[in-house]
């Protein structure tokens, strides 16, 4: 029962988050509208677009999936999001990542109007959460901010070590932990590959963000006790006991990690079940234009 009182549900959170999203959609009249663009056919990216479709047909979202073949020209996917821009239905855009290595992913987030950005990675809404500015925080990040929040970890000073630095998770998360504002005012620490000596970054650390894309690197001989940790790593291992064949792991080895920690996130069911959860929130928000008028 210890051990239980330790997980952070990340289902729990996202239900909590969609049922507060039914509420306000009920009393705002609105009905926001989402338009999904794929390119190409990755299998991992189809099944994110299909999580994405029946989350909007639960909540009564108007949504569009425009799936593109993979030799789309960059011309022709900047004419379809142009499109959309200038679609009145459509509050949020998202651009399924990664796109085919022919197509300048940058020219291609910057085409989104940022003020219909739900995924926040236009570099309007990147500079502008930089600067503490309201905005559209990026998914999986602003998931991560509501799971240390809705566990009432205390951040405010504490020793905060990110593993990674993309552009995804690793800097949006230190630049919202860092501000200068409630529920945040964090000490925090990039590590990175090049980064040496991490474990003298990790064993010092009061909270540890992993989003370093390796199976089990942060063992337990790497942490303090009465850490929080939170995993964002998606990493299939070889299982020849499972029926796939694998089986989904985090970048935390959790069986080592758990005793020590005094909260610590599943994989999966962690930090997942709220990156939909708050693409949802943003694309409301941008409905009902709480963010940018």
């Amino acid at each position: 029962m210890e051990q239980l009182s330790k997980i952070i549900d990340g289902k729990e959170i996202s239900s909590q988050i969609i049922e507060e999203v039914k509420t306000e959609l009920k009393s705002s009249g609105v009905q926001p509208g989402l338009a999904l663009i794929l390119v190409g056919n990755n299998p991992a990216s189809e099944i994110y677009v299909k999580m994405k479709e029946k989350k909007c047909a639960e909540l009564g979202y108007y949504s569009v999936t425009d799936k593109q073949p993979e030799v789309i020209s960059e011309s022709g996917l900047l004419s379809l999001i142009h499109k959309y821009n200038n679609d009145g239905r459509i509050h949020g855009i998202l651009i399924q990542l990664p796109l085919p290595k022919h197509i300048n992913e940058m020219n291609i987030l910057e085409a989104v109007d940022y003020k219909k950005d739900v995924d926040g990675f236009h570099p309007v809404n990147a500079g502008r959460l930089m600067i503490g500015e309201k905005c559209f925080l990026p998914c999986t990040p602003a998931g991560i901010h509501e799971l240390l929040i809705r566990y009432n970890v205390n951040i405010a000073g504490k020793n905060t070590v990110v593993l990674g630095r993309s552009n995804i998770v690793g800097k949006p998360i230190a630049n919202i932990l860092i501000q200068k504002s409630r529920f945040a005012n964090a000490t925090v620490t990039v590590c990175h590959s090049s980064t040496e000596n991490i474990i003298e970054y990790t064993r010092r650390a009061d909270i540890i963000i992993a989003a370093i894309g390796k199976a089990g690197f942060v063992a337990g001989d790497m942490v303090k006790d009465g850490v929080v940790i939170i995993d964002v790593g998606i990493n299939r291992i070889e299982d020849k006991t499972s029926k796939k064949g694998y089986k989904v792991v985090g970048d935390v080895n959790y069986e080592e990690c758990l005793p020590k920690a005094s909260l610590i996130t599943p994989v999966p069911g962690g930090v997942g079940p709220m990156t939909i959860a708050m693409l949802m929130r943003n694309t409301l928000d941008s409905a009902l234009k709480k963010v940018y008028n």
